[in-house]
């Protein structure tokens, strides 16, 4: 079986290495791509891979008058949503690619994908090393009781902290809240020191250049210390294997919003 998608952001640095990454699948056929600067160009063209011969649209609601199995969000956070929503509403499974939407978008997501009996899969980061720092955050939460999490970018990142920071924070408050020796609200002296709290974790959010896309989370207890961190490289290939298994088992999951790739891995 053939499953059709249609990818917003199909011309950006991790859209279109997934569109080739699609192009290069005998089981996954484009047919849609959403690019606003590049909207009437063939895919193809837009970004130099002749096996990708459908039209880019400027807007989701556009592209998805081309019916799709699944529509993957690759855009920006202003977006993100508003396109998800659509292409619910056009009976198609959702791949989220995109950082940025908070508790409040996913639960308006969530409440959607029910309505509609569509399942959307909504990945932090599709790197395999990421899935197993988060893995094994979860285990060590269980047994360590204080922890942070510093979130790496580079300096054009515009969201802040990463769906990946985001992802796992969410994630740890379901094994427990962090015991911080000295609670946040107890801190003498300037408190935003001491990052932001999300989902009970503090989180400290780096943005520079020479930074591509990392997460690191510490534990620590008396004499002794823990450091799992995930670093990118340049190249946006480490997504696309993630992505693309994410493609073709989201129509396996219940409706409904489901988070982190392991939802459709064997960990």
């Amino acid at each position: 079986m053939t499953i059709d998608v249609c990818l917003a952001g199909a011309t950006g640095w991790a859209g279109s290495e997934l569109a080739r990454g699609i192009a290069a699948c005998a089981d996954l056929r484009l047919v849609g791509a959403v690019a606003r600067t590049q909207a009437g160009r063939v895919l193809g063209d837009a970004i130099g891979d002749a096996r990708l011969a459908c039209r880019v649209s400027a807007s989701a609601e556009e592209a998805l008058a081309e019916p799709c199995d699944v529509f993957v969000e690759y855009t920006q956070p202003d977006s993100a949503k508003g396109n998800v929503l659509a292409a619910l509403a056009h009976g198609a499974h959702v791949v989220v690619g995109t950082s940025g939407l908070g508790a409040a978008d996913y639960a308006e997501i969530d409440v959607a994908a029910r309505t509609h009996g569509r399942a959307v899969l909504a990945c932090g980061n599709f790197a395999l090393t990421v899935v197993l720092l988060q893995r094994f955050a979860e285990i060590a939460a269980k047994h360590v009781a204080q922890w942070e999490i510093v979130d790496y970018a580079s300096d054009a990142k515009p969201d802040a902290p990463s769906g990946t920071a985001r992802e796992l924070a969410d994630r740890l408050a379901k094994v427990r809240a962090p015991a911080p020796t000295v609670p946040v609200a107890q801190t003498q002296g300037v408190k935003a020191t001491r990052g932001a709290t999300l989902a009970g974790t503090q989180v400290h959010s780096i943005r520079l250049p020479g930074f591509v896309i990392g997460a690191e989370i510490i534990f620590g207890m008396p004499d002794q210390k823990l450091t799992i961190r995930h670093e990118a490289g340049n190249s946006a290939r480490p997504y696309v294997d993630g992505a693309l298994l994410a493609i073709r088992r989201v129509h396996t999951l219940a409706a409904g919003l489901h988070r982190g790739l392991d939802a459709v891995l064997e960990l």
